[in-house]
């Protein structure tokens, strides 16, 4: 069998899909995409798809590791971003010629299950209280929410306060042992952030998660010390040299890896195996579409450490179409009691709607951040 094709495609929300073509007939699917520079990704999938065409899909690391080295300049969110989602559509191949699920390719797997959270509140968090109730009702166990708008990197103890009466609204609404995740998505400067973490160990939060920028990743261990709180972070970092580096600076409880942008399954899974020695947990970050979701659960399926799974059903970015608008087999994403079963179909376990992938590119879409501004005028963390 050899790769005879890649194709790449841009389908709202904001997602990226890349379609691998084999000689016998068989399509892989991956996800390959970094919010905000989608085009930019697919431009880096169509450059290494002269690595691709005439290659053996079933050799998947020696694939992904041409693609990682031969290149010569590495890592990074955008090239990073186009192996994973080659790396996914790879698998999903693999798994459907020997007509199995990825994950029992990978040693098969370790629960029946995988736990997973909804978000509430959208970018600039309100009435946070009753849509966690909402969501409880509907069978969740946990949400996560952005804890705050914009703060700078010293400001007002109303901020603070606002932030505490919203993370007291579900706690109120949900009772004291529904999970509560608060993302401060790096917004939060480490002044403000050793205070909002001593501040909301009474709520008793799930996990903070992105108290600073990992670029500042030496400060997680300060802000751990103000805390009883799990710290986590991952989804800007994109290789297992990134996280090497986090685990040595320390501070960390829970990593989130993103499927869609540190290099696929074949890297994550790597990464996985490197927390699992670290005792620290695994929560892939997933705000994007149907084949990333399903690749998480592959490397959840397998990952021992594997907590709670992000899922983007009914996130605020969704506008337009949503995760099983892409899916025909929407029955295997059915959440029940805030779990979802692993996927059953061989492969990444997605059943592409390629007719409404193919309507969807033709207008692909240029989805941006916003760009926020505090009330200086100087340029905000979104």
């Amino acid at each position: 069998m050899r790769i005879s094709g890649v194709n790449t495609y841009l389908v709202r929300p904001r997602w990226g899909f890349v379609e691998i073509q084999t000689d016998e007939g068989i399509v892989g699917w991956g996800e390959a995409v970094l919010e905000g520079h989608a085009s930019t990704v697919a431009a880096c999938v169509e450059e290494m798809s002269d690595y691709l065409i005439g290659a053996d899909p079933m050799k998947i690391e020696d694939i992904w590791t041409v693609l990682y080295r031969a290149g010569f300049y590495r890592g990074g969110g955008v090239l990073m971003s186009a192996i994973a989602g080659i790396d996914q559509a790879l698998w999903d191949i693999k798994g459907k010629h020997f007509q199995t699920p990825v994950y029992e390719l990978m040693g098969g797997s370790c629960r029946d299950r995988m736990r997973v959270y909804s978000w509430v509140g959208g970018d600039r968090p309100t009435d946070v209280g009753a849509a966690a109730k909402e969501r409880m009702d509907a069978g969740f166990t946990a949400v996560k929410m952005n804890a705050t708008e914009e703060l700078q990197m010293i400001d007002s103890y109303e901020k603070i306060d606002q932030v505490l009466e919203r993370v007291g609204a579900i706690r109120d609404a949900c009772g004291k042992y529904f999970g509560i995740a608060i993302d401060f998505h790096g917004r939060v400067h480490k002044p403000m952030a050793k205070i909002l973490a001593k501040k909301l160990e009474e709520y008793d939060p799930m996990f903070l998660e992105e108290p600073v920028l990992c670029e500042h990743m030496e400060n997680f261990k300060e802000i751990a010390a103000c805390c009883n709180i799990p710290i986590a972070t991952g989804e800007r970092l994109f290789t297992k040299y990134d996280f090497k580096r986090l685990f040595e600076a320390g501070g960390v409880d829970i990593i989130q890896p993103d499927l869609s942008h540190a290099g696929g399954i074949t890297e994550v899974k790597k990464i996985a195996a490197m927390a699992e020695a670290h005792d620290v947990a695994l929560a892939p970050h997933c705000p994007l579409g149907p084949i990333a979701l399903a690749s998480c659960l592959q490397v959840d399926a397998t990952s021992y450490n594997a907590v709670i799974q992000e899922q983007s059903m009914g996130i605020h970015y969704n506008v337009g179409k949503t995760v099983l608008d892409y899916v025909k087999n929407k029955e295997d994403f059915e959440f029940i009691d805030g779990y979802v079963k692993l996927p059953v179909k061989p492969g990444i376990g997605v059943e592409v709607n390629r007719e409404l992938v193919l309507e969807e590119s033709v207008c692909p879409h240029k989805w941006k951040n916003p760009v926020w501004r505090h009330k200086d005028g100087s340029v905000a963390e979104w």
